[in-house]
């Protein structure tokens, strides 16, 4: 895979204004973990490698355990996410693959139970914001570290 644009250099304005949004998210006041499952889910479901990358290294530095984020991907079988979490990654499905749920009812029920009205607000404006950063990266083939350094060795 070769990178297809480096769009930090090509619209630093864009990119200013979605760190923005991002570092909101970030200070909004949700829990850093809850906020890395998120990240890591959504990009789990729209095969952004580097944002994969960037967010279980993120996870992993802020104490979350191996097992949680290799258990993510089937978190609905797991016991190991609390109802908050579980309603958050719900969600963030819900959102992420939203043609084809429609944001059911139920998902926004669980949301509406374990959330403030502020907080829903925060975390759909999280998930929002994942998505775009994965379609960025997905879209312009956005290599991540360790590729770089594999087509590094290779060219050695």
């Amino acid at each position: 895979m070769s990178e297809r644009l480096k769009f930090y250099g090509a619209a630093p304005e864009a990119v200013a204004a979605l760190m923005g949004v991002s570092n909101y998210v970030n200070e909004c006041g949700l829990e850093h973990a809850l906020l890395e499952l998120v990240k890591i889910r959504a990009s789990q479901i729209n095969g952004c490698a580097n944002c994969l990358h960037m967010h279980t290294a993120d996870a992993r530095k802020a104490g979350e355990t191996e097992e949680r984020i290799y258990l993510l991907n089937a978190w609905r079988e797991s016991l190991l996410y609390t109802p908050r979490e579980r309603a958050a990654l719900a969600w963030t499905e819900a959102l992420t693959l939203l043609p084809q749920s429609g944001a059911p009812d139920a998902d926004y029920e669980a949301v509406k139970a374990e959330f403030t009205p502020k907080e829903q607000v925060d975390l759909t404006l999280a998930i929002s914001v994942i998505n775009s950063w994965n379609r960025i990266a997905v879209g312009f083939r956005t290599v991540h570290p360790n590729d770089r350094k594999g087509a590094a060795l290779k060219a050695a």
